[in-house]
């Protein structure tokens, strides 16, 4: 037999970046006897039952069929109008994702060529590094520490002639933390003025808190926008998102999408029509509430931003630990967090999900404060 290896046989774009961090730690959460789960970033709420009722009667009636590429034509009418009724952009069409992570994968093999440059801000989620890579561009990080806000002078400094694409989320995954109206209108200001293309995450748009939330394609007509039903309506499953910007560029994702994933899937979609239709304001409330249980019971303990957003805090690990030491130690007295050098360069943060009951948020911030207080002790 050959001592060749089937490894080697592997694409070198596979070989850039690691498996998801996450996903490892979802993996240990299935070895550990009812572990304090603050990691999931899925709501832990239902499906609404009008959005489930409807998937169900897509199913009954025989709707399980490929669909057209760019998705039913009633969900994209709905989403048309709802995104003109915002913007009003003569260029700007809407098309139906498998999911949001659908929709970031065809953007970014629709807009990268190898050797570009993509600013993405960190943190970031942890997709968008490696989606950069596989497309062949290079990803450059703007280091936005301690409070994660975006200093618009630092991006137009890392602007090269190479830099095809700016990558921004809000609110934040896995900060939490929402730009000001001001921040957003710079960032688009200046991708606008220096002709380099804006891809905006807005999954979390229906989670804020504080302050009114703003899209940066407001400011900016040529922006691309992924959104989607996974975080407003619980349908992390399903695999149903969209994507709107300018014609030519939805053009070519529906283009690769024909080629990858064919279309999202037929009773999803019905499903997001009732979904559009389904209002969402009590979960954002709930979460709301869980947000300020989780701060104030950390409050004097740990460091952080004060997240407007989304369902995440990203606190500074205690002192004398890396983000990583610390969760290896609260994964040991059973608490399931997050590393944050999943998301980023730095090794100084972790995150928590309040996308959980109450009772387990109370139990994950007794662990939290024992493990800080008990080091400090040491100490």
């Amino acid at each position: 037999m050959s001592s060749f290896s089937p490894d080697d046989w592997l694409a070198q774009r596979t070989l850039a970046f690691d498996s998801s961090g996450i996903r490892k730690v979802f993996d240990l959460a299935a070895q550990l006897n009812n572990p304090v789960n603050l990691s999931i970033g899925q709501p832990d709420f239902d499906v609404p039952s009008p959005v489930k009722a409807a998937g169900i009667a897509a199913i009954e009636q025989g709707r399980n069929g490929y669909t057209v590429s760019q998705g039913i034509a009633p969900l994209r009418d709905a989403l048309r109008d709802q995104i003109t009724s915002q913007y009003d952009h003569p260029d700007r069409d809407v098309f139906i994702t498998s999911g949001t992570s659908g929709g970031l994968t065809l953007a970014i093999l629709s807009l990268v060529n190898p050797g570009d440059e993509v600013i993405v801000f960190d943190p970031y989620f942890v997709m968008y590094v490696p989606l950069v890579q596989l497309a062949g561009g290079h990803p450059v990080l703007i280091d936005t520490y301690p409070d994660f806000r975006i200093d618009v002078d630092r991006v137009r400094e890392a602007i090269s002639p190479r830099t095809k694409l700016i990558l921004f989320n809000s609110p934040g995954n896995p900060t939490g933390v929402t730009p000001s109206r001001e921040e957003v209108r710079a960032i688009a200001e200046l991708a606008d003025a220096r002709n380099i293309a804006l891809l905006s995450d807005e999954i979390y748009s229906r989670f804020v808190y504080d302050e009114d939330w703003t899209s940066p394609a407001e400011f900016n007509p040529r922006t691309i926008v992924i959104d989607g039903f996974s975080k407003s309506h619980a349908m992390t499953g399903w695999r149903i998102g969209w994507a709107h910007g300018p014609a030519s560029i939805i053009q070519s994702m529906i283009k690769l999408q024909q080629y990858t994933f064919v279309c999202a899937p037929q009773p999803a979609q019905w499903a997001g029509l009732a979904a559009l239709q389904t209002p969402v304001e009590t979960y954002r409330q709930q979460y709301q509430r869980k947000r300020d249980l989780l701060i104030e019971g950390l409050r004097g303990t740990f460091q952080f931003t004060r997240p407007g957003g989304a369902f995440y805090l990203f606190p500074q690990a205690p002192p004398g630990f890396s983000g990583s030491e610390f969760v290896r130690l609260a994964i040991e007295n059973n608490l399931l967090i997050i590393p944050g050098n999943i998301f980023s360069q730095r090794d100084t943060h972790f995150r928590i999900s309040y996308a959980a009951p109450d009772e387990t948020i109370c139990r994950g911030i007794e662990i939290l404060n024992r493990l800080a207080t008990e080091r400090r002790t040491q100490s």
